[in-house]
């Protein structure tokens, strides 16, 4: 498998995504970071897993559930403090439906 080149292009893409400003000297460390995380996860490849069978869970005993308990909602503040945009107590977004 070829090995995914993290560079100044694709660190930006991300930071956009993520909505996220970087200095230069954060996204110089996130791409030296980045590649890092890549690299160690490549290990996986060296894994022989030829005998090992396909699950649809890690656990045999099945997902952990928690009770269903009723929490106090967030302040409205909170919620809203990282939006980008908001108007009033509401989030503003694009309008995708013409």
């Amino acid at each position: 498998m070829a090995r995914l080149e993290i560079d100044s292009a694709l660190v930006e893409r991300v930071a956009r995504l993520a909505r996220l400003e970087l200095t230069e000297a954060e996204a110089d460390r996130l791409k030296t970071e980045l590649a890092e995380i890549v690299d160690y996860v490549g290990q996986l490849d060296e894994l022989d897993t030829s005998t090992v069978s396909p699950t649809t869970q890690v656990s045999e005993s099945g997902t952990p559930m928690r009770e269903d308990e009723a929490q106090p909602d967030p302040a409205g503040a909170e919620i809203l403090a990282g939006a980008p945009e908001r108007e009033g107590r509401f989030f503003k977004v694009p309008r995708i439906v013409e």
